[in-house]
């Protein structure tokens, strides 16, 4: 069974974009950039150019699902207001193509992708890089983009697990409440 993912890592001033294409277990990059609204000094008309640019992502690879970041939530105000829109403008692209969207915190997005929920925008580019066996070449320059590929690749890792009822703070806490599955086979440990 295959699959088209896209990822949007939203901005207001370059909005990241990456597609994946999953095909049974294995996940490959298909288109990785980012939609430069620097020369739109109105807020509006960036908010027209990313519905746009966002249809037109959609009409060229048709993704099965959307993977968008959640907006981080900082001190400015008036910076928040816009990264929401412009995230529900491209949320908005997906629903009027009945593309489904999940959405995910950058912590969650980092997690998944590096096993360090306040990992850099470098180190998830890099571990992005390693998983898809891509070259410096194919990343490109922007971490706007590698954000977006993440978030696509965070809901590739998603698919098909299901929710449980366990909920684990850290690794630390996993291994503390799973001790018995952890411990499996090796000799208690002498103390």
């Amino acid at each position: 069974m295959e699959k088209v993912i896209l990822g949007i890592d939203p901005g207001t001033n370059l909005m990241g974009y990456g597609v994946l294409r999953v095909s049974g277990r294995q996940a490959e990059m298909i288109a990785l950039g980012v939609i430069d609204l620097r020369r739109y000094a109105d807020h509006y008309l960036k908010l027209g150019h990313i519905f746009e640019r966002v249809s037109g992502i959609i009409q060229a690879y048709l993704p099965d699902e959307l993977a968008i970041e959640a907006p981080f939530f900082g001190k400015n105000v008036q910076s928040m207001l816009k990264l929401g829109r412009a995230q529900g403008v491209a949320m908005a692209a997906a629903i009027s193509r009945q593309v489904p969207i999940t959405e995910y915190a950058p912590m969650k997005i980092k997690m998944a992708i590096t096993g360090n929920g306040n990992a850099s925008k470098e180190q998830v580019a890099d571990m992005l890089r390693r998983m898809l066996k891509l070259n410096a070449e194919e990343m490109g320059r922007y971490l706007d983009a590698t954000d977006a590929l993440g978030a696509a690749y965070c809901h590739y890792l998603q698919m098909g697990r299901p929710e449980t009822d366990h909920k684990y703070s850290s690794w630390k806490d996993f291994a503390r409440k799973n001790s018995d599955r952890i411990n499996e086979g090796r000799p208690p440990k002498k103390g």
